[in-house]
């Protein structure tokens, strides 16, 4: 019963092809038995949906029938055997109809404890599941397009000024103490604060090495460098870890 009719468009329906097949009737006849009754009564139309299926790579019409199209279809079909099979289809859609229903219900409103708790859980995810786009939506505006669309790197300088410009608050030297903790900066040595090997495999930072010329000879200087994939990357921690900040607040 569960195969005779779907959800399509958030309405209950069936097909030509499982009419065909549930019945015992070539699908050809099936689909002439529904342009018959669309030509004969202009108001059959908005039952009938033109679709297709797949046989081996092949596409072939079928039809897509709601509660009413079904019912006028299945008039002509007659016999003990078509009789139980029409019980069938309306139990079909009267469960159908009723997932639908429920579907558009909010979990409370729901009596039986089972559906309830089915609807809660599908809440849950939906809930999750917008929550998480939102996040990736707040990073772009965190950061402001002209930056985070943006494939050019910035200065750590920058990026912390942004980050601040934006409601986080992080100087200069606050984020490179982070970056050289969180080892995504070289701490100590010649190559203090250049980019770790960790930190470029991601991808999220990379070097811009100048020679600078001194009493002593020349010198390399490291200036490391937030990429573009780096800014959405550390914009998504430092967001998550206010966001705990004001979850542990309230």
């Amino acid at each position: 019963m569960n195969n005779l009719v779907i959800m399509k468009n958030k309405q209950a329906v069936t097909t030509s092809l499982q009419v065909a097949e549930t019945f015992g009737k070539e699908h050809k006849n099936v689909l002439q038995n529904i342009d018959n009754l669309v030509a004969e009564n202009s108001a059959a139309k908005s039952m009938f949906a033109e679709g297709a299926y797949e046989n081996r790579g092949r596409q072939y019409r079928m039809a897509y029938m709601n509660r009413d199209g079904f019912t006028l279809l299945a008039m002509g079909f007659t016999g003990k055997t078509a009789l139980n099979f029409k019980l069938q289809y309306i139990q079909a859609f009267n469960h159908m109809e009723k997932v639908i229903k429920t579907s558009r219900m909010d979990s409370y409103m729901i009596d039986d404890p089972i559906e309830r708790a089915d609807r809660w859980k599908t809440e849950y995810l939906e809930r999750k599941h917008l929550a998480e786009e939102n996040k990736q939506l707040r990073i772009p505006a965190l950061l402001g397009n002209a930056v985070s669309a943006s494939d050019d790197s910035v200065t750590v300088g920058t990026f912390a000024k942004i980050l601040r410009q934006k409601g986080i608050p992080m100087g200069q030297n606050r984020l490179f103490e982070w970056l050289r903790g969180h080892g995504f900066l070289i701490r100590g040595g010649r190559r203090h604060n250049a980019p770790t090997q960790r930190a470029m495999e991601l991808k999220v930072m990379e070097v811009r090495e100048t020679v600078v010329n001194t009493n002593h000879g020349a010198v390399n200087k490291f200036t490391p460098l937030i990429t573009g994939k780096g800014q959405q990357y550390f914009a998504s921690k430092f967001l998550k870890q206010k966001e705990q900040h004001e979850e542990v607040s309230e």
